[in-house]
Order: structure tokens, then sequence, then C-alpha cells
């Protein structure tokens, strides 16, 4: 027969083992690939270039709106891949974090481009993509590495900068961010190791 002491001993080492178990799943961040940067800047780039085409200008924001499904459809497999080799199930705290972390500001931005658009307000379009993108990497770099939060602060700097140019500019800043930065902080953080800090 177990004493008392025994029990509490169990009942105490055991609540202490799903602390720490608790404590370093979440204490895990989640590398993200630098391949899903730049095959999302690769989109962005293509998009940039149709949409800057005479012939295709007044079709941008269409461009875009397919770009940005693609893109995300694109970068999101690249994400999750690697993680399910890593054996990080889909539902552990890392990525739950990163989800909860990165899509409010993406449903913010999705939410004010109904808006924007029923009201034909396009010209304010590009810039709260490019303010409410950066928003949501600032917020997702808690749960992976503080180079996606510099690239976050970059796009915040192209919104701003994106509502106080002309319209026909603001399709460059847009190529800029969601194509080159991509790309760059893609090569970056692939060089650094699949979103490992160095």
């Amino acid at each position: 027969m177990q004493s008392a002491d025994t029990v509490q001993i169990e009942t105490h080492a055991a609540a202490s083992l799903r602390y720490i178990r608790n404590s370093m799943e979440s204490a895990t961040s989640f590398a993200l690939p630098g391949s899903a940067g730049v095959a999302m800047g690769a989109v962005g780039l293509l998009a940039a270039a149709l949409s800057s085409a005479p012939s295709m200008q007044r079709h941008w924001f269409l461009i875009w709106l397919v770009a940005a499904v693609v893109a995300g459809g694109l970068g999101g497999s690249l994400v999750i891949r690697p993680s399910s080799l890593r054996g990080l199930a889909l539902s552990g705290t890392p990525i739950r974090k990163f989800a909860f972390c990165l899509l409010p500001s993406m449903f913010g931005g999705a939410v004010l481009t109904g808006v924007l658009w029923s009201y034909g307000n396009l010209n304010a379009i590009p810039g709260t993509w490019l303010l409410l993108y950066g928003c949501a990497l600032i917020a997702a770099s808690v749960p992976t590495t503080r180079t996606i939060g510099i690239m976050g602060g970059l796009f915040v700097g192209l919104g701003l900068l994106a509502f106080l140019l002309p319209d026909r500019l603001q399709i460059l800043l847009l190529g800029i961010g969601f194509g080159g930065l991509h790309v760059l902080f893609g090569f970056l953080i692939g060089r650094m190791g699949h979103g490992s800090e160095v």
C-alpha cells in the first residue's frame, strides 16, 4: 500500500512534468522557411509587372487579388510542409501562435479592402494592404524571429508612403513590398537557417 507521502510526491512530480512540457512547447519558436518568402515574392514581382503594363493597368486590382490568393496558398503550403517534417503538429503552440498573431491584421485588411472597393476608393487599397500586412508581420515576429518584425516594419513604412504618393506610384510600392521585400528577406532567412536567428 502506498503512503500519503508517496501519493503526494507522485502528484507533484506529474504536475511538474506537465508544467515543464507546457513551458517547453510554448517556448518553441516557429521557423519560417526562406523559400516561402522567395516564392511569394516571385508572385508579387509577376503581379507588379503585369499590372504595370499599359494595357493591364486598369485591371491592377484584380491582378493583385489573384496574386494574393496564389501567394498565400503557395507560401502557406511551404510554411506548413517543413513544420510537419520537424514533427510539429499543425495545432501545436508555435504554429497556433503564428496564426493568431498573423491572421487578425490580415482579416482586417480583407474587410477594409471590401469596404474601400464598395465605396470606389481604390487608391487607398495599396497603402492599406502594405500597412496591415506589415502589422501582421510585426505581430507574427513574436513566435518566429525579429527578422520577420524588421520586414514588417518596412512594409508599414511602404504603406504610410503609399498614402502620400500619387496613384501611379502605388503599384510600384506594391511590387517593392510584396515582391522585392519578400524575395530579399526570403533569401536572408534561408541563409540564416530556415528562420533561426544568427
